[in-house]
C-alpha cells in the first residue's frame, strides 16, 4: 500500500506544479483556480512509497523538497532504478493515465520528501477547453519522451562507466544523494544489490573520475 505520511491541501500559492506546467505552456494558465481545490500537497518519510507498481493511480506529481526514486520490480522481486527526480522535477506514470490503466514502476522517498499532485482527468478535462492547457500537456509528454529516449540510448550505447560519468554530468550533485547500494524496504523482497543508474561499476568508475 502507498505509505504517505501526511495529505494536506496545496496553498493556493508558490505551486511548483503550476510553475512546471505554465513553462511548459509558455503563458498563464487560464483557470487555475479551479486546479487548486484539486491540487494536494504530499510529505511523506524516506522509505516510503508513493505509488506501487500495477495499481491504478492517475496522477501527475511535481517534487516540491526531496528526492524520489522510480523503479522497476521484475518477477522475482528484484528492483532496477529507472530515474530519479528531485526537486524542481515532475513524473508520472504514463501507463496508468490511460482510461484503466495501471502504474508501470513503483515510487519511492529516498529522502523526507514534499510532494504536489494533480489527478490526470482534471489536466485533461482542461486541456480539451483552453489551448494553453492542451500545449502544456503535449509539451510536458515531449519531455517524458525526450527522458525515456535518452536513457534508452545511454543504456544500450555507453559502457557501465560511461553511463555514470553521463549521469554525473546531467545530474550535478544529485550522485551525492543517493546512496551506493539501496537496501531492502520492510515487508518487500527486494535485491540488496539493486541495479541502478549508479551502481553498475560505479566503484571503479568513481574512483577513476575523483583521481586527480
Amino acid at each position: 500500500m502507498t505509505s504517505l505520511t501526511q495529505v494536506n491541501r496545496a496553498p493556493g500559492t508558490d505551486s511548483r506544479l503550476q510553475r512546471l506546467l505554465e513553462t511548459a505552456a509558455g503563458c498563464p494558465l487560464p483557470e487555475w483556480d479551479r486546479v487548486v481545490s484539486e491540487l494536494e500537497t504530499i510529505r511523506i518519510a524516506a522509505g516510503a512509497t508513493v505509488f506501487e507498481q500495477g495499481v491504478v493511480h492517475p496522477y501527475l506529481y511535481a517534487v516540491r523538497q526531496g528526492l524520489v526514486k522510480l523503479c522497476y520490480l521484475d518477477e522475482d522481486g528484484n528492483e532496477w532504478i529507472k530515474s530519479f527526480s528531485e526537486e524542481g522535477r515532475f513524473f508520472a506514470s504514463i501507463a496508468a493515465l490511460q482510461p484503466a490503466g495501471r502504474t508501470s514502476f513503483l515510487v519511492e522517498a529516498m529522502e523526507p520528501t514534499e510532494l504536489e499532485r494533480l489527478a490526470y482527468p482534471t489536466l485533461s478535462a482542461l486541456a480539451s477547453q483552453h489551448l494553453a492547457w492542451a500545449r502544456a500537456a503535449q509539451n510536458m509528454t515531449m519531455a517524458f519522451a525526450a527522458r525515456k529516449e535518452a536513457r534508452e540510448r545511454d543504456l544500450l550505447t555507453l559502457t557501465p562507466e560511461g553511463r555514470y560519468r553521463a549521469f554525473l554530468a546531467d545530474n550535478p550533485g544529485l550522485a551525492q544523494r543517493i546512496p551506493r547500494k539501496t537496501s531492502p524496504a520492510i515487508g518487500r523482497d527486494r535485491s540488496a544489490s539493486t541495479a541502478s543508474l549508479v551502481d553498475c561499476a560505479a566503484n571503479q568508475a568513481q574512483h577513476r573520475i575523483s583521481r586527480p
